[in-house]
């Protein structure tokens, strides 16, 4: 089941793993800079973060 990582932009789990499968993202800087995902809330940096490490360790 799917959870939210940001309420601040909607943002599900499900929908950033895919998005960072598909795209070479290596930092949240990044990850704002060509999505426009995060709006520097702070609320969901740490999530985020393990989701880009995560990603990054399957390529």
């Amino acid at each position: 089941m799917a959870e939210v990582i940001c309420l601040c932009n909607q943002i599900w789990d499900e929908d950033l793993r895919e998005y960072l499968a598909n795209h070479e993202i290596n930092s949240i800087e990044e990850l704002r800079e060509e999505a426009s995902i995060c709006n520097k809330c702070m609320q969901c940096e740490e999530l985020v973060q393990a989701e880009i490490y995560h990603a990054r360790m399957k390529r």
